[in-house]
């Protein structure tokens, strides 16, 4: 049976149509759903008469958004690196820090040797919390396993998380975060072994839908990355970049070449990185929170969405450069430092984002026919939520129809 909320304050839709600060938001609304779907909105006084007699909910004037959909997670980690973050502080660099041993290739080894049910219970503790923020959609990348084995129980550990969860996961393979320890001296042996053993075996068991690179230097080169990307492309798995954070390397460019999904940080993206991002449908996703743990210039955003790049906002939740999985303070961040307009920031949390993970036809607005996932705000209006930072300004998370999260 359909339900109807109604008195809300403001409904801001964030439908496709227009440039990314367009919400075709509607004041005093009403939205309708009838089991997992949307079946209406619009504003209240224009509510079919076949909807004013079904059960109906009062949101209280509250702001109305879709569901948030952060679209660039490390979800699944052992341990944590607080040691690293007060090393940062006195000035050590991200690079040195991995060459001491320690950042991503400390993970790796925490990771290892976590059992799947550890790793499972911990990351759905995050994904709960998520939840109450609003989040309704999350992309898990692995890559702190670093070897077949140990890549794919990570890709396990999303899959029994979606089997349990009524949140939207969406897994993505990246074996190729950096190389490992034991190839160190042998990097051709470690790009052969994605290619030709991790790819094909997460694309058969359908454990990812995504192939994601690290392109950069202590990483992966513009050729590894081509040739690991296409691979993934190969088998089904859409391509993904981790592109010019720590330096212009190219990712931009190689992210419109191989037609990626998203080009992801792009901090030190290059001007010609820009035009092919423009010239291409990848999105450029946005993660401030790394930005701000790193204490490095933030993405040009505003350079990229003023060149016509779609540009998403994600929290990159991860144990050492962005350990929050805080999306509206991700949201606030890239308004404060990155020049995204609060309506340009939520659009990159919600539809745009969804675009990221190739979800726009079914995720990310709220439209007849689309999935009933929406936040309910306890604000006026999007520009006063993303000023007037809080813990927690959520009040009710509704994941296909049913209550996720109330306060």
């Amino acid at each position: 049976m359909p339900v109807t909320l109604r008195n809300i304050g403001l409904l801001a839709t964030c439908r496709g149509e227009g440039p990314q600060a367009a919400l075709h938001a509607i004041p005093a609304a009403a939205l309708v759903w009838s089991g997992p779907l949307i079946a209406w909105a619009g504003a209240e006084r224009d509510l079919p008469d076949a909807y004013r007699a079904v059960p109906s909910e009062d949101a209280g004037g509250a702001l109305v958004v879709p569901g948030l959909v952060d679209c660039h997670t490390h979800l699944a980690f052992g341990g944590w690196r607080a040691g690293e973050f007060a090393e940062r502080v006195l000035g050590r660099t991200y690079a040195e820090i991995a060459q001491a041993g320690g950042g991503i290739a400390s993970t790796m080894r925490e990771t290892r040797a976590a059992s799947e049910d550890a790793l499972l219970e911990r990351a759905r503790g995050f994904l709960d919390a998520m939840v109450r923020l609003g989040v309704t959609t999350v992309e898990c990348k692995s890559g702190y396993g670093l070897n077949v084995e140990q890549e794919l129980k990570l890709l396990r550990v999303y899959r029994r998380l979606a089997g349990e969860s009524p949140v939207t996961i969406v897994p993505t393979l990246l074996g190729a975060h950096v190389v490992p320890p034991e190839y160190r001296d042998d990097r051709e042996r470690y790009v052969s072994l994605l290619i030709e053993e991790l790819i094909p075996a997460a694309a058969r068991d359908g454990l990812a839908q995504a192939c994601d690179v690290f392109v950069e230097g202590g990483a992966f080169t513009l050729d590894e990355a081509r040739r690991i990307l296409l691979a993934g492309k190969a088998a089904g798995l859409a391509p993904r970049l981790h592109a010019d954070q720590l330096s212009d390397g190219g990712g931009a460019a190689l992210a419109a070449e191989v037609g990626a999904r998203s080009a992801d940080h792009l901090e030190h993206v290059s001007a010609d990185g820009i035009v092919a991002l423009a010239e291409s449908d990848v999105v450029a996703v946005s993660l401030p929170l790394a930005s701000l743990y790193l204490r490095q210039a933030a993405m040009p955003a505003r350079r990229l969405l003023d060149a016509g790049v779609a540009v998403a906002v994600a929290t990159d939740f991860n144990p050492g450069s962005a350990p929050s999985y805080h999306l509206p303070l991700a949201m606030t961040l890239a308004c404060i430092l990155q020049g995204m307009t609060p309506a340009e920031s939520l659009k990159g949390a919600t539809l745009v984002a969804a675009r990221a993970l190739g979800l726009e036809a079914t995720h990310g607005s709220l439209e007849a026919g689309r999935r009933a996932d929406f936040a309910v705000i306890d604000a006026p209006d999007v520009e006063h939520w993303l000023y007037h930072f809080r813990p927690n300004a959520c009040v009710r998370t509704v994941i296909g129809g049913t209550t996720a999260w109330a306060a």
